[in-house]
Order: C-alpha cells, then structure tokens, then sequence
C-alpha cells in the first residue's frame, strides 16, 4: 500500500434533473483528475443527478412535479449509469466515492441518498444509504441501513465516508474509526436553508438573532471533529449551485421572488482537506492548460477540483494521545453492537425456498 496518495474533490454541480448527462460529466471529471495523478476521486453528495433543495423552500404540496422528476432521473446501483461510473474508475486506476439518488427495485418510487465507494477494478466496496435524511430530505428519501458502515481497504489507503447529517452522529463515526479508517469522506450539499431571507432582529433582551444556520462552520466542525478523534485525513466534498438547478426550482414556486432570493442568498457549502489533528491541509489546484499548481485552501463559489496529498503515515502519532478505538478506549465499560444486514421489505418463500432480493 502506497503511503502517498493524491486525492481529489469534485467541487461541482450535476446536470440538474438529468442523470445520463450528470454521469458522462462525472465521467469527465474522473479523466480529468486522473490526468492529474490523483489515487482517490470524490464526488458530493447525491451528484447523480440533484439534492432536493426544493423541499426546503417550497410546500410540498407544490413539489409533486419536481419528486417525479427525481424518481424519473435516479438510478439503480447496479444500472448502466453506474456501469459507466465504474468503468470510468477501472480505466483511470482509481478509487472513486460517488453519491447518487438510488432508485429501490422494490418499489417504483422508493429512493435512497446513497453513495459508492469504488474500487481500481470497478468493483464496489461499499455500498452505503444514508441511515437517517435530515429535515426536509425524509420528503425524498427512505431510511437506508447498517450495511454500508465499512471501510475499503484500498491499495491508497483504508477509505470510509458518512453523507452530510451522519457525521453528527458519533455511533455512525466511531463504526468506522474502529476499523482502522485512514481517509474518511464527508459529501454535502452545495446549500442548507433553515430559514427563508431576513432582516436580523433584535431579541427581547436586545441580542441580534442570526436569519440561519451556518452550515460553512457546521461542516468545518464536524469534519474536523472526526479527523482529531479517528487521527484521519479528511475529504469535506460539497456540491456546487448551478443556475439550471436555481431556474428548475423557481419555476412553478407559488413564491418565486422569495424562492430566488433565499437560493442565492444563502452561504455556499465549502469543499477543502483536513490532517489528522483537523486543521486544513494544504491543497491546490492546476491552472487550466497547465501542470501548474495553484495553491487554493478551499473551493466554495466556483466549480472546480480542489486536489491534496496525503502521506498517511501522519495518521500513527496522535494514536499515542488518543486511540478511542484502542489504549483510549474502554472496552470493560463501552460495548458498540453495528447490524450491518442489508434490509428488504420483504422475503418470500416457495416450496420450501427462501429467496431474498439483494441489491
């Protein structure tokens, strides 16, 4: 295993609502980071082919539409889009960890927020669906399981990833810390409304309330969090705002002018690198045309990919101070039980035959 790996972070936006255009995008991007000698290539989450921020600022009795599309323009995991993701991975000779909305074969209009992780041969090495959507996401997405909760074991390192809301949960987080994680991956969102555009007002007792949730600092915390705990690098890969996405979800809004002020008021979701200690690593990007490196400490409000170069050697001293799955653990006090079945709704048995569906 190399102890020197070149990771990039896809800061960038799908064809909105369009999962064969999203894929051949995905698929360019691939080309292009491997060009770049990256190892590892991340992708945000539900990159194939849009994160329903409708939900956030629309009723839900206005999104009817918008859910169809989204059903229409997901994808099964083991599909031809996906197909195409995969052998994208195998030519380029990289791990790829993508995120995508996951249509159930269970169900015409069951959907996951999942991700893959993929291996140099194509293979899939976790398959993972989001334990719990967060907020508004419940309105698109079913509740995934356990059977994602691995780290890969790559020839680039031990990689585990959580989607957006589970890095708050230390449960999901300390699954994958006690099977040696060396890169964890974090996707997110391009954007998080909690609250529609507001002048700030004063309280009762004369404090100014913030209009929302700050997601830059949220993100930055519980990914760096993670990092100093499970003494990891750190991969915070955000989506990026593209205009067809702002233009698909004002069209129709009952409010258009509050829709299109609260999606390009809001702060941007960052896309950076953290060290095992959780202070940002240093990264770059090229100049295009060249072999160039730019340093560029984040990507926030353009597209792009943001790469760094992780020697994961730096993953070993901190374990002195604090190896939570080790000498800082304690095993007679603390006992962690992770069911990683894969669920189905259903197993059916003829003549004596049990057959289980396995996606």
């Amino acid at each position: 295993m190399a102890n020197l790996v070149r990771v990039a972070a896809c800061h960038a936006s799908p064809v909105f609502l369009n999962a064969h255009k999203t894929s051949n995008k995905a698929i360019s991007l691939i080309k292009q980071a491997a060009s770049r000698k990256a190892n590892v290539i991340v992708f945000p989450e539900t990159y194939i082919s849009a994160f329903p921020i409708w939900s956030s600022v629309r009723a839900p009795t206005e999104n009817h539409d918008l859910f169809h599309r989204m059903v229409k323009q997901s994808i099964y995991a083991d599909g031809e889009g996906m197909d195409a993701v995969r052998e994208a991975a195998r030519s380029a000779g990289a791990v790829v960890s993508i995120g995508f909305s996951e249509k159930s074969r269970h169900s015409n209009a069951c959907l996951y927020n999942s991700n893959l992780i993929i291996g140099t041969d194509g293979e899939v090495l976790v398959h993972h669906r989001k334990l719990v959507p967060t907020f508004f996401e419940k309105l698109t997405w079913s509740p995934g399981d356990g059977y994602g909760l691995r780290v890969a074991d790559t020839k680039f390192g031990r990689i585990g990833g959580l989607i957006c809301g589970e890095n708050t949960n230390p449960l999901a987080r300390y699954s994958l810390m006690a099977q040696a994680e060396q890169i964890h991956i974090s996707s997110w969102p391009a954007i998080w409304p909690t609250r529609t555009p507001q002048k700030k007002a004063q309280d009762v007792d004369g404090s100014t309330a913030s209009p929302n949730y700050d997601n830059l600092a949220a993100n930055r915390t519980r990914a760096a969090a993670h990092c100093f705990e499970a003494k990891c690098f750190g991969v915070a890969c955000s989506g990026h705002l593209g205009e067809d996405a702002i233009e698909a979800v004002v069209e129709g809004a009952t409010q258009p002018d509050l829709v299109t002020e609260t999606l390009r008021s809001m702060q941007r979701a960052a896309t950076f690198f953290l060290d095992p200690t959780g202070a940002l690593l240093k990264s770059f990007t090229f100049k295009e045309g060249s072999d160039e490196m730019q340093p560029t400490s984040h990507l926030q409000n353009e597209e792009g990919v943001l790469y760094a170069d992780m020697d994961l050697d730096a993953c070993i001293e901190g374990k002195q101070y604090h190896d939570v799955v080790g000498g800082y653990q304690r095993l007679d006090v603390f006992d962690l039980k992770v069911d990683r079945t894969r669920r189905d709704p259903v197993r059916f048995s003829d003549d004596s035959t049990s057959v289980a569906v396995e996606l």
